[in-house]
């Protein structure tokens, strides 16, 4: 029976063995075997877990895809897919993407890998040569929210893997592997979680190869997350959809009485008429996110310390509001002239948009805004 995304999200197959329906938690790290070599699925919990291969068949459904890998967080998954690689392969990069994923690639150029960053916003930007191995695309992207068309991308890729971190929309929003991208990964930490409270990673793919390569990278190097994160994770799923329809109707909101406040001076949220993928998102995404960034004409240091239901923090989609500076937190690892290259003033400002009423939300952005 196929099963809307709703439903398939919030389901779980009762235990087999106690018909339990919230999923078990099998904390034990070896597992009896009949005969040296013959078990029931499991050895090792680095190699496999009851509960981890739980929430990796959900990360696979999720997506549309067939298999679905967990790591312990976010930047464990991305490096897991960078290890398909080797020296002397490029890989082509958004020019907009995650501090720490930049900080990741700069390490990686000291063991050969090349890294080319452009605006993956226009196609045509991205030229594929015989060292093209690897497109990596953020869409939308952190923090500026630009977007890519991964379908337009992944018609010209040829060899090369396309890669899409979909952390910023999850799969109830945009699902890439149905757009034509071969890998897609999470911070599972984000909006599938939800709760910020458990640190989380994924990668799921549809191609049986790239499948094996990457749960032998996942085993050999064990990041992977405990059971009882894997629980976590699949706990938060359960409430993805009725998060994301909050997430993105706040955040659609809180974009609309930015944009005609006269001390913000930009606005960056694909919902927007004025956002130049504005269209694209439209086509691609099922809505515009929970993201919303902006910049400020006015003195940030005394807008952040006036704010009282939006809190000063890093990361992002939990059911809380979230605001961060991301030239000196995100996004610090980028040296100052890079970021200014890429848009990402000093004064921008980046918003993770909760699932509360929105009233407290504009009357504490109004409250803040009043005191510049």
């Amino acid at each position: 029976m196929q099963l809307e995304f709703e439903t398939l999200a919030v389901h779980q197959q009762p235990d087999p063995g106690t018909g339990a329906i919230a999923p078990p938690i099998h904390p034990s790290t070896t597992f009896a075997q009949q005969e040296p070599g013959v078990h029931k699925g499991f050895e090792y919990s680095r190699t496999g877990n009851p509960t981890r291969r739980g929430l990796e068949e959900k990360l696979a459904a999720l997506e549309g895809g067939r298999f679905g890998l967990a790591f312990a967080s976010g930047m464990a998954a991305i490096s897991a897919v960078l290890r398909l690689l080797g020296p002397g392969d490029e890989v082509i990069v958004s020019d907009d993407v995650y501090g720490g994923t930049y900080r990741l690639f700069q390490m990686l150029e000291k063991y050969g890998l090349r890294f080319t960053y452009l605006d993956t916003g226009d196609a045509a930007n991205v030229a594929i040569t015989e060292r093209t191995k690897m497109i990596w695309l953020e869409t939308p992207t952190n923090p500026l929210l630009k977007i890519s068309d991964i379908a337009a991308i992944a018609a010209l890729k040829g060899e090369a893997l396309l890669v899409v971190d979909n952390t910023f929309s999850s799969p109830y929003l945009q699902r890439p592997l149905e757009l034509g991208a071969d890998i897609v990964v999470h911070s599972t930490t984000k909006y599938l979680g939800g709760h910020c409270d458990v640190i989380g990673g994924a990668v799921v793919t549809s191609d049986d190869r790239l499948h094996e390569k990457l749960k032998f990278i996942q085993n050999t190097i064990g990041a992977v997350p405990s059971p009882f994160d894997s629980f976590l994770v699949l706990r938060g799923i359960r409430t993805l959809a009725l998060r994301m329809e909050r997430h993105c109707s706040n955040a659609q909101r809180v974009a609309e009485f930015l944009e005609t406040h006269p001390k913000v001076s930009r606005v960056y949220y694909p919902g927007l008429a004025s956002h130049p993928g504005h269209e694209l998102a439209g086509r691609q995404m099922r809505d515009y996110g929970g993201m919303v960034s902006f910049e400020l004409n006015r003195n940030m240091v005394t807008f952040l310390k006036r704010l009282r239901v939006i809190t000063l923090a890093e990361s992002l989609g939990g059911v809380e509001s979230l605001i961060c500076h991301p030239a000196s937190m995100t996004h610090a690892a980028i040296p100052k002239e890079e970021r200014r290259n890429r848009g990402i003033k000093e004064n921008l400002l980046r918003i993770s948009v909760g699932i509360e009423n929105y009233v407290d939300l504009k009357r504490d952005l109004e409250d803040a805004l009043k005191t510049l």
